[in-house]
């Protein structure tokens, strides 16, 4: 089967723009004539197939472009237009040509009979579980545009956690790269350059100076080989990170660590009760909403805690119970959705938790931001103002060197 992409005119004199899947050029113009389409041009593309489209796009398609995608279709059709007319004007005003491309495969699934989730859901690697499931669900429900709204908000909240987070990771790992740098600058290139004038002056040189030069040396001479290593070290330590092992143990590392370990387990909670919120709000059964955030906890200890309360609901226990036995979810997020349950109100309480702990995200974002500048300035301080002063000993103790 290959790709094919046209432009074609339809019964009404619409220019229309798409791609479809077909044997060959000859069977792209049956199926284009088969809906009474005028053919302007047909072009057969070297891309992938629909299904997996998505997987070799270099463009990646930005989880705000989803915010957006979905909360326009959701007023399109509040409006009544057409699922498929929504879709054609989606796909031509999108900006990420990844993205709608994407459309344009859904709206033609959609056009030969598929409901859009099952479009969506061959496109793995831009629709989620949750979106695909959502839609799924509104379309059962036939409240639709209550729904993609519903995901919008949704997304638009994540998408904020994940930007707070950003920003609070982004500050130390800017700076701590930049004293790497002046670091290795000072190494590499202006220790060599005192190296040469101390040694014209004959004389011992302080123990602190004599173990930064030997440093500086070595760091000279097996560069290419330390580089060598450390990239090796990196890799090997993504592909452990790739293994289930691997991966549960670094995620049960980021909970505990010291510090951050405290903000990434309130995003953690805060997206665990928002999501299953969404999914219960929206009509998706409790099973099948606690696999799906299973599924999109991006961290390996809440995902296994979460599945081990799947299998224990299945069996005919409440939610809040093993949840409780996890030891990731405080007792006060295990009070609050016991009483939720016990109130036949689960979807609310858990929207309140999220809420609350957004806060809390927010609150610890200001604190590790304000603590940790004054961290980092202190250890540019000590690293850097330490090679400075090595280097100067010599020149502070000149006369003594000289004469000796």
């Amino acid at each position: 089967m290959a790709n094919f992409k046209y432009a074609a005119k339809d019964s009404s004199g619409k220019t229309i723009t798409g791609m479809l899947e077909a044997k060959d050029r000859a069977g792209a113009m049956e199926i284009l004539r088969s809906k009474e389409f005028i053919i302007v041009s047909l072009n057969e593309t070297s891309g992938a197939s629909k299904g997996s489209f998505s997987f070799f796009s270099k463009s990646k398609v930005k989880l705000d472009d989803l915010v957006i995608f979905a909360r326009q279709l959701a007023t399109m059709v509040d409006a009544g237009i057409p699922l498929v007319s929504a879709l054609d004007i989606l796909s031509e005003q999108i900006e990420n040509k990844t993205f709608g491309d994407v459309i344009i495969n859904v709206r033609q699934d959609v056009e030969t009979g598929s409901s859009l989730s099952e479009a969506m859901n061959k496109h793995k690697k831009v629709f989620s579980a949750l979106f695909v499931n959502m839609v799924k669900a509104g379309e059962s429900s036939g409240m639709l545009d209550e729904i993609l709204d519903r995901l919008a908000a949704y997304l638009e909240k994540t998408s904020a956690l994940q930007k707070k987070i950003k920003s609070a990771l982004m500050y130390p790992a800017v700076v701590t790269s930049m004293a790497i740098g002046i670091t290795l600058l000072l190494l590499l290139k202006v220790i060599p350059i005192f190296k040469e004038i101390f040694s014209g002056f004959g004389a011992d040189l302080p123990v602190p100076t004599l173990i930064l030069i030997t440093i500086s040396d070595s760091l000279r001479k097996y560069f290419v080989i330390v580089v060598i290593l450390l990239a090796g070290a990196g890799y090997l330590f993504s592909r452990y990170l790739k293994t289930d092992k691997g991966r549960y143990q670094f995620d049960g590392f980021l909970l505990n660590m010291p510090v951050f370990g405290i903000l990434f387990k309130k995003v953690a909670i805060s997206k665990f009760t928002r999501t299953l919120s969404t999914l219960i709000k929206s009509g998706v059964p409790i099973l099948g909403a606690l696999e799906i955030v299973s599924k999109t906890a991006g961290n390996k200890v809440v995902e296994a805690a979460v599945d081990k309360v799947r299998m224990n609901v299945r069996e005919g226990e409440n939610v809040a119970e093993p949840l409780a036995k996890s030891k990731i979810f405080p007792p006060m997020v295990v009070r609050m959705v016991s009483v939720g349950e016990q109130a036949g109100e689960l979807e609310k309480m858990l929207s309140k938790i999220a809420d609350f702990y957004d806060e809390q995200v927010d609150t610890a974002v200001s604190g590790l931001t304000s603590m940790i500048e004054p961290l980092i300035i202190a250890f540019l301080g000590v690293v850097i103002g330490s090679i400075v002063i090595c280097m100067f000993l010599p020149i502070f103790k000149i006369t003594s060197i000289v004469s000796g």
